[in-house]
């Protein structure tokens, strides 16, 4: 059965990024730094990324060239990422906590010319700019895919251009609005959610480093923050958080990046005081499904409806594949992952989902599916459940290998309050069927995720992976 977008499909204008993102010139302040106080305003920005652009033309950059950028979130990021695109290159984003190896490792296979020093941008003002065709590559960052294994994305204009438009059908950001800045640029979420969504729509940014939670409260009070962004882990840690009086200004919150469990949701959203709705997309195609600004009273454990101009068909296994003019053209250098996340045109989202009335939910990741003698057995089924448990700080399963059973379901959790093993395992019996029954439990000092959340549950299956170059 072939899903298809409630909403009508946006017009994707023929034009770049940075031409489509960058209209404003005036005097509004476009980022700030919560910590530095470092801030641009539209007119700033958009002069900086000309003559940055028109820098690195002189210095020889080309179309079809490739730059990195490897920073934390500050305003100029914004001025280095549309320099590069606007130069006709494609910006590669860089997680900046990776060792020199793995950095060098990721240029490597996004053929990387050089990396651009946001301290040191070149500047000129008589460069001639090239004519860029949307249908070139405007982005790559980096996924694991359905594979698992790190792979470089190419984003073309077209694409970005269009999914952040469609974005603003459901999401309307306007210069009313002061954007939490705190996830990483380098991750799809905050580069196309955050930074890029923001700025076309006129906002202020505040960005921010990773914090603990009372300073992010803190932070979205003072900078009148009225749109937060979370990850799982984030909305998990403000959940628990005592002592810090909610934001007084927002009005929505939005948790993207991996499924949050409706206890979480409900705590956190005490805690901020405004709506916390989840959201859907991959690096493959940004942002598919969205939830609307004024339909709060919706499931909110739905990840929304689809976004427009996009189509959806589920496999009989469960998986979602997606159609839309937001996908990505493919995988650099690797001609054949990228026929694999094809089936017939549709890209694979390794995600199993399920719908309802238009709605739809995430069950969880085709690849981390536990097969216990040949049941099906979700590990977010079970990892929402743990966190229930008043002892349970934090949770995750995995398949472990079993001779009689193919695989069982062992529980890695951290506690803030005594429990025993046999006591889990009792809980979690008592609320499941038979074959979906926690059969080991280790006990473990925190549960490994990526920088967008994402439980890694391949590290905790063999200790001696690295981590940290996934997305």
């Amino acid at each position: 059965m072939i899903y298809r977008s409630p909403l009508p499909a946006v017009a994707v204008p023929a034009t770049t990024v940075p031409a489509h993102v960058l209209r404003r010139s005036d005097d509004k302040v476009a980022l700030k730094d919560a910590v530095t106080g470092e801030a641009l305003t539209y007119a700033e920005l958009k002069n900086d990324a000309d003559k940055t652009a028109r820098g690195l033309v002189a210095q020889g950059i080309k179309p079809g060239d490739t730059i990195a950028i490897a920073s934390v979130n500050r305003p100029r990021y914004a001025v280095g990422l549309h320099a590069i695109m606007a130069a006709g290159a494609a910006a590669v984003l860089i997680n900046p906590l990776l060792t020199p190896q793995e950095i060098e490792r990721l240029k490597t296979l996004a053929n990387v010319r050089n990396t651009l020093d946001l301290d040191d941008l070149p500047r000129d003002d008589t460069a001639q700019l090239p004519r860029t065709d949307p249908a070139q590559t405007a982005a790559v960052l980096f996924s694991s895919g359905t594979t698992g294994i790190t792979k470089a994305v190419k984003l073309s204009h077209r694409a970005l251009v269009a999914n952040l438009e469609q974005q603003r059908q459901g999401w309307r950001i306007d210069e009313t609005d002061v954007l939490a800045a705190n996830l990483p640029f380098f991750h799809i979420y905050g580069f196309a959610i955050i930074l890029n969504s923001g700025l076309l729509g006129g906002a202020t940014l505040i960005t921010m480093p990773r914090s603990d939670p009372g300073t992010y409260l803190r932070r979205l009070n003072e900078h009148k923050v009225t749109r937060a962004f979370l990850v799982p882990p984030l909305a998990a840690a403000i959940a628990d958080h005592e002592g810090t009086p909610p934001p007084q200004h927002l009005k929505l919150v939005l948790c993207g990046a991996a499924p949050l469990d409706e206890t979480t949701r409900r705590q956190a959203e005490r805690k901020l005081n405004a709506p916390v709705r989840q959201g859907y997309g991959l690096t493959e195609a940004g942002g598919t499904h969205q939830t609307f600004d004024d339909d709060t009273d919706t499931d909110p454990q739905s990840v929304g409806v689809l976004s427009p101009g996009t189509e959806a068909r589920i496999t009989e296994q469960g998986e979602m594949l997606i159609r839309g003019p937001q996908v990505m053209d493919g995988y650099l250098n690797d001609e054949e992952a990228t026929r694999q996340a094809f089936v017939d045109g549709w890209l694979r989202t390794g995600d199993l989902v399920r719908v309802h009335n238009g709605r739809f939910y995430v069950v969880d990741r085709v690849k981390e599916m536990i097969k216990y003698k040949g049941y099906q057995v979700a590990p977010a089924e079970l990892e929402a459940l743990l966190r229930r448990h008043p002892a349970i700080k934090d949770a995750a399963v995995v398949g472990a290998p079993d001779r009689a059973n193919g695989e069982v379901p062992k529980a890695f959790v951290v506690t803030q309050g005594d429990v025993t093993a046999e006591e889990l395992i009792a809980f979690v019996a008592a609320e499941v069927a038979p074959f979906k029954k926690v059969r080991q439990v280790e006990f473990v000092e925190e549960i490994p995720r990526s920088v967008s959340g994402k439980i890694l549950r391949r590290l905790l299956k063999d200790p001696q992976k690295d981590p940290r170059c996934e997305s």
